[in-house]
């Protein structure tokens, strides 16, 4: 299989989603839209896109001009029936291509949060890969509307619209799954001075957050991974 993934950071890190795409063997296609690179004219290349996350909101058309295009182009993967991956920024444009409202800086969530799975997300194919109610990071002051048509997965008390799915295989997850506790430690490395200013008592205290968190989150991003995964069309 053959999947595009679209980077909105100087520093993304695939994490489990990763862990999950080199277990099925799939060729990826890095593309980095923000640094320059010109996204594909469309789907017909790919088998599947993710959109990872950035600092950048979704209506940032101004400063991240490819943005309007971006989102197209998730649609196009849509429309086509192939599997579609958005993580947080990525949710958010896919909320906004398939003609839901964005909501910026109204949902500031950082840290291991919980969330719960919704009536329809326990019997998702996807989703229903995690507990209930699980720890899973979150990094993001953004959230949306859920679009028409859509199905919400995942909710929690800061942002309703945690996960959903559209059709067949176009999932939305504003919830950092790929953010196993390696991937938060290379964060904080990264970007130590945001964080600390973000959620300084969170930074203060995330050995042990880590700790009790952690393993759950890591666990249960994987067993996300794996299932999205499982639904890309073999070709």
């Amino acid at each position: 299989m053959r999947v595009l993934v679209v980077e909105n950071d100087r520093v993304t890190l695939l994490g489990q989603i990763g862990v999950a795409l080199e277990e099925a063997g799939a060729d990826l296609d890095i593309c980095r839209p923000h640094a320059g690179d010109a996204l594909p004219a469309d789907e017909t290349g790919h088998d599947a896109i993710v959109v990872m996350g950035g600092p950048q909101n979704a209506l940032d058309d101004e400063s991240h001009g490819y943005l309007p295009a971006l989102a197209a182009l998730m649609r196009r993967f849509g429309d086509a029936d192939k599997s579609v991956l958005g993580v947080c920024l990525g949710s958010q444009l896919l909320a906004r291509t398939y003609g839901a409202r964005n909501h910026i800086g109204t949902a500031p969530e950082f840290g291991w949060c919980s969330v719960a799975l919704t009536t329809e997300g326990t019997g998702d194919p996807v989703l229903s890969a995690a507990p209930a109610s699980f720890p899973i990071f979150q990094w993001h002051s953004d959230t949306f509307s859920l679009p028409e048509g859509a199905v919400r997965l995942a909710t929690n008390g800061t942002a309703e619209n945690q996960a959903f799915r559209i059709g067949r295989a176009v999932y939305g997850t504003q919830f950092h799954f790929e953010a196993s506790r390696q991937v938060v430690d290379e964060w904080v490395a990264t970007f130590p001075d945001q964080i600390a200013g973000a959620a300084p008592e969170w930074y203060e205290r995330r050995a042990a957050l880590a700790a009790e968190n952690g393993p759950r989150a890591d666990a249960t991003g994987l067993a996300l991974a794996r299932a999205w995964v499982a639904t890309i069309p073999q070709t």
